[in-house]
């Protein structure tokens, strides 16, 4: 069996590789390993979307992506369930409202004009749920929300298929051949072999394990999230939205009825895949809770709807997009480190122009090249944004 391109991963990213390589012509294979697509991280995705970043590539990144899922339901048939209901910045410090005005500059460089900062007063007009003692201000973008990860996942998935990509679950790859040139030519998989004249990396979380089977090096590890949900309550509307303390991280939205928060913690760092959640994070996630947000103050955890999920982060916590070093068909899609479900709509349409065009056309890329950390050029990272 042969493909043009085989992309390893069954996931958001995946997925939407696979399409817009399809889209564009490509014999497309997809591997996974799972016996269901998103079995991975996208499956455990939050499914907030934002583009208030503080460096301009992400920004873009997000507009790109932004405009896609505007029209995902008339190019892929499918509701990707984009809901416009913002992202509030709470700022503790004059020091963290300043990051937040310095990344807004960023973002109306990059295109996004209608983030805006808050005064205290402002803010009760946006989210009249948050205690406000002690908050400075906030930053604040209307376009901002939330979408749904496994929705895009499937969108995608079966609009491959309807276009004839090939996907096959419950196969692991085992190793590939490359020529004398470290082209790849063959992924061995538990499966059987396929000959390639490309292959994709969008294994998430391990990907740098997949890499390695090339004789590549990629600088991706997972790190481990914890998000505890409440009960049904209702005392949270659906339309409020995504609220983040920059003090901490610590963060909290709406969804199904239930309320969902997360402290961006380590937690269980021996172990980044279990996905047990742990009883003394819970407590102080329901401390939190109930002193900024005092309408969920006895509101209870529902221990069984918690979970763990997986980032997989790069270095500076930045995509990795591109072709690996000393393997010029093995292209790298990861690294997004929490941003992978938002910005998929993106990586797909970019990627696929660069394998069958050899460039990204639409968006330079080239600050996410996966050379960036060898050559000493890492993207900024900030504590806020």
């Amino acid at each position: 069996m042969s493909a043009d391109v085989v992309v390893v991963g069954a996931g958001v990213v995946g997925a939407s590789v696979a399409w817009h390589l399809r889209r564009r012509g490509a014999r497309v294979t997809i591997v996974d390993r799972a016996d269901a697509p998103g079995a991975g991280s996208t499956r455990l995705a939050t499914g907030g979307f934002r583009a208030q970043f503080s460096t301009e590539i992400n920004v873009r990144l997000s507009l790109l992506a932004r405009d896609k899922l505007r029209c995902f339901a008339d190019e892929i048939g499918a509701d990707p369930g984009y809901r416009p209901v913002g992202y509030l910045w709470l700022a503790h410090s004059r020091a963290a409202l300043a990051a937040l005005a310095e990344a807004q500059a960023v973002q109306r460089r990059a295109g996004l004009g209608e983030a805006r900062l808050l005064v205290p007063g402002e803010i009760a007009a946006v989210n009249p749920t948050v205690r406000l003692d002690g908050i400075e201000g906030a930053a604040y973008c209307p376009s901002d929300g939330f979408i749904a990860a496994l929705a895009i996942l499937r969108g995608y998935l079966a609009a491959a298929e309807r276009a004839g990509v090939t996907t096959r679950l419950g196969v692991r790859v085992i190793g590939f051949e490359r020529d004398a040139a470290g082209r790849i030519t063959v992924v061995r998989t538990s499966g059987g072999d396929l000959a390639a004249g490309a292959v994709v990396d969008a294994a998430g979380p391990w990907a740098a394990e997949l890499a390695r089977l090339a004789g590549v090096t990629l600088p991706v590890f997972p790190l481990r999230r914890q998000v505890a949900s409440t009960v049904p309550s209702g005392v949270i509307s659906p339309d409020l939205p995504m609220t983040l303390w920059t003090d901490d991280g610590f963060h909290v939205r709406e969804r199904d009825g239930r309320v969902l928060l997360l402290w961006p913690t380590p937690g269980n760092p021996a172990d980044p895949f279990d996905a047990s959640v742990e009883d003394e994070w819970l407590a102080e996630v329901a401390r939190k809770a109930a002193e900024r947000v005092p309408r969920l103050s006895g509101v209870p955890i529902d221990r069984a709807r918690s979970w763990a999920g997986l980032y997989e982060m790069s270095p500076d916590k930045h995509a990795i997009v591109g072709a690996a070093p000393g393997c010029e068909n093995l292209y790298f899609v990861n690294g997004s480190s929490g941003h992978g479900v938002m910005h998929a709509p993106a990586l797909g349409h970019l990627l696929a122009e660069l394998i069958i065009d050899g460039a990204a056309r639409t968006l330079d890329i080239s600050p996410l090249r996966p050379s960036r950390f060898s050559d000493g050029q890492p993207l900024p990272v900030t504590d806020v944004l």
